[in-house]
């Protein structure tokens, strides 16, 4: 069975298999469609690690629905250079190497992480810094008819973006001093919840803005399931307000199968939201 409207975060699922593995992984599991973090080590790979990462995808037979502009060092707690006055070149290589990705693969969205406050730089400089880089981001990936996504993070005390109305007012602030508009909200429901938004009026109140969606239960991050999210209300509410777009699985897998809950879920017959068939 295809699970079509799902995207699996590949950079999350899958963790004790090569990353180049996964995606054939995501495909054998049902899934035509993959996401990833920045799969690099550095924000400015070797062409031919760039080259192996989209033959992977492409021998996989998956589309690529969404990738992350490089973050710096994620396990280290970083979450983003694009605010970071002292990598503004690093981020602007590293915006090339991305579009020549979504090139080649058809990708067309891309998340942007905004990047923990720094001591040594002053919050307003990198506020300056993070919408100038934004707005060359989302400048550039126009150009392959695509979208630059603005997300707020749990679980980083230095992030600054923990809330939608953050995120929407950086989004709005690109417009308005760049006049670039294709920068989207990416709901990631779990942050939300666990930030303390109220995620029905959310997806109410920023419905024209979302651009992305992806969900984990909560507590734990887990499955759907596994927590107490309301995510089959969540989805049908989305669906309600016209979102058609993909719905990523960026959780931890925490049982064997970590998809049973999908074919349960279609079989019980009673979750319109989680078991959407849409293809977009």
């Amino acid at each position: 069975m295809q699970h079509n409207s799902y995207t699996v975060n590949c950079s999350i699922l899958f963790t004790d298999t090569p990353l180049l593995e996964r995606p054939q992984l995501a495909k054998n599991a049902g899934f035509d469609s993959v996401e990833f973090w920045w799969p690099f080590d550095s924000p400015v790979p070797a062409d031919a690690e760039v080259a192996k990462f989209i033959t992977a995808v492409r021998d996989a037979g998956v589309q690529l629905t969404g990738l992350n502009f490089a973050a710096g060092n994620m396990p280290a707690g970083d979450r983003g250079i694009l605010s970071d006055p002292a990598q503004v070149q690093t981020f602007r290589d590293n915006i090339d190497i991305v579009v020549g990705i979504g090139e080649a693969l058809g990708t067309k969205a891309f998340n942007a992480l905004y990047g923990n406050r720094i001591d040594e730089h002053d919050p307003l400089e990198q506020d300056r810094v993070a919408i100038e880089n934004l707005a060359a981001a989302g400048t550039a990936v126009a150009s392959i008819d695509a979208v630059v996504l603005v997300e707020p993070v749990s679980g980083a005390p230095l992030y600054p973006l923990k809330h939608a109305a953050g995120a929407v007012a950086t989004i709005r602030r690109v417009a308005r001093e760049h006049d670039v508009h294709n920068l989207r909200l990416l709901a990631d429901l779990y942050h939300l919840a666990v930030n303390g938004d109220d995620v029905k009026a959310v997806l109410d109140e920023y419905r024209d803005l979302i651009g992305h969606v992806q969900i984990a239960d909560s507590p734990g991050r887990g499955e759907p399931g596994t927590g107490t999210l309301d995510l089959d209300s969540h989805l049908k509410q989305l669906a309600d307000n016209g979102y058609d777009g993909y719905i990523s699985l960026e959780y931890k897998a925490t049982r064997p199968n970590t998809f049973s809950w999908i074919q349960s879920d279609r079989s019980a017959g009673s979750t319109p939201g989680l078991a959407r068939t849409t293809t977009t």
